[in-house]
């Protein structure tokens, strides 16, 4: 009887520093050669896009599939959200379907987690850093939620292009963080902070890599194709680039693809993956000096971890609801 859990379930059990743990343990099992995790499948009916994301973990014991669909037609004439996401958890022993979960606050939260650890490995460890934010969406408020459990935070400066937006934000990340978060009068004030986090839907870069300080620690979350980046070329050669995985940033990011095809540097500038990092294959940060940049493009591995850990927790709390097929 498959355990069917709501949006409003997981968002009950899911909380960042449990799923920060997780998700460390599910890049280091990549690392290990313990994880299997197939490229996502895509699918394009004519009005939309489906994605398929299988992944295992064999230490975890987690074994499930994403499915994601973007349709873009939804929101006017099916009143759906354009993007919808389901997971599968499986029972690694037997294969049966033991949960079907919503995905879209999982989705939300095991990215921010991925930031959230590579912030753990690589920011400087000085407490009472500030943090930068550029987005004021649901991903920036799980960024800053990350870093924020990752570093003692000092205060956060936040902006978008919408005032309005930048100002909700501020105001609800203080309330749940504890935190002064502050409405950025400018793009470049960010660059004066410690920690920088880029979560928008820009195509085009949003700063000049030449004004990041020394230092500073980078998560680029908000391009995901590869004729889009958030990152310019500037910034990205200046800082030990860290990639969730080599094979995912050289499909998929732009922030790195459009600087090698053209000519500016080779692949050959990912030092590591995070997993690589994790279990000290390669060094983390080396000096306070050095400029860190970590590059999400979101992979199985974190759905899967998240889903398995939902599950659990979903079970002890004991909600949900059984259905028999």
């Amino acid at each position: 009887m498959p355990l069917l859990l709501t949006k409003d379930d997981v968002a009950q059990v899911l909380q960042m520093n449990d799923c920060m743990d997780v998700v460390e343990k599910a890049f280091a099992e990549l690392s290990n050669g313990t994880a299997v995790l197939p490229l996502r499948t895509p699918i394009t009916p004519p009005d939309g896009l489906s994605l398929y994301m299988p992944a295992y973990l064999k230490e975890l014991g987690a074994l499930a599939c994403k499915v994601v669909t973007v349709y873009k037609n939804n929101p006017t004439q099916h009143n759906l959200p354009t993007v919808i996401g389901k997971v599968l958890v499986q029972d690694p022993t037997t294969g049966d379907v033991v949960c079907i979960m919503d995905g879209g606050y999982l989705t939300a939260v095991r990215t921010g987690a991925a930031s959230g650890v590579a912030t753990k490995y690589l920011a400087r460890k000085d407490d009472g850093q500030t943090c930068g934010i550029y987005g004021a969406g649901v991903q920036a408020k799980m960024q800053l939620w990350a870093v924020a459990e990752a570093r003692k935070l000092s205060m956060a400066l936040v902006f978008d292009l919408q005032d309005e937006a930048a100002e909700g934000f501020a105001k609800d990340m203080s309330e749940k963080l504890g935190l002064e978060v502050v409405k950025a009068g400018s793009a470049d004030d960010l660059l004066e902070t410690d920690i920088i986090c880029t979560a928008t839907s820009s195509p085009t870069p949003l700063f000049d890599g030449s004004k990041v300080k020394e230092g500073a620690h980078i998560n680029g979350i908000g391009s995901h194709t590869p004729n889009a980046r958030e990152l310019d070329t500037t910034i990205v050669k200046r800082s030990k680039f860290i990639a969730d995985s080599y094979e995912a940033c050289l499909k998929e990011a732009g922030d790195i693809m459009i600087p090698i095809a053209d000519g500016e540097l080779d692949e050959g500038h990912m030092f590591a993956d995070l997993g690589e990092v994790i279990t000290g294959k390669k060094p983390a940060r080396e000096n306070d000096k050095e400029i860190t940049l970590f590059k999400s493009n979101g992979l199985a591995i974190q759905d899967v971890a998240t889903a398995k850990l939902i599950y659990d927790r979903a079970l002890e709390a004991k909600i949900g609801v059984n259905v028999d097929f």
